[in-house]
């Protein structure tokens, strides 16, 4: 539920406003997920219309709390884990002008919005990260290869890292997405005063 990454606020660069989103489709008792997933032919399979609803849904919470919590639209990140990373990237690649940059973790590369990909110009220097774990048992790590290149071949600036995990954030990787992040920052501040 929207609970589980707010245990990575103490990490994160107090400058952030941190906020979670509850998906919402109810998976099981206490679990949520932003679309249902099942075993294709090609392995894990996902409902495209689910998947397509939540990305709208997504798009519309950010409007949202930007306006809400009188937020820098120019500086709104996205992260997420596993389903919250494909979904992160699906915003990203079909409505980059939305956000500063995405932290994908233990994600995929949501194939269905590949016809629906943002020019290339919408997406030169866009700021992505992905983390993926060399003994991820649930998205294989040949999905974070494939995620990383696919975003090779498109005008973003992808900084792609493995770790020695599972399905999981490790301290690691936390300390790395957490960098990242107020890097990120540091240079957005850095341009707005050029």
């Amino acid at each position: 539920d929207e609970e589980d990454l707010f245990s990575l606020i103490p990490y994160i660069d107090e400058r952030f406003l941190v906020l979670s989103a509850r998906a919402p489709l109810a998976l099981g008792p206490g679990q949520y997920g932003w679309y249902h997933f099942f075993m294709g032919p090609d392995g894990i399979d996902r409902d495209v219309g689910e998947a397509e609803q939540s990305r709208l849904q997504i798009i519309a919470f950010i409007r949202e709390a930007v306006e809400a919590y009188g937020a820098d639209a120019a500086r709104v990140y996205l992260m997420g884990f596993s389903q919250g990373a494909i979904m992160s990237l699906s915003v990203m690649l079909t409505e980059p002008e939305l956000l500063a940059g995405v932290v994908a973790m233990s994600g995929m590369l949501p194939r269905e919005v590949q016809p629906m990909v943002a020019a290339p110009e919408r997406l030169k220097d866009f700021p992505v990260l992905v983390v993926h774990g060399v003994d991820d048992g649930v998205l294989p790590i040949q999905e974070g290869r494939a995620l990383r290149q696919y975003l090779s071949q498109v005008p973003v600036r992808l900084d792609y890292r493995e770790y020695p995990m599972r399905h999981q954030i490790s301290d690691e990787s936390l300390d790395d997405v957490c960098g990242w992040l107020k890097n990120e920052y540091d240079v957005s501040i850095h341009a707005l005063h050029q």
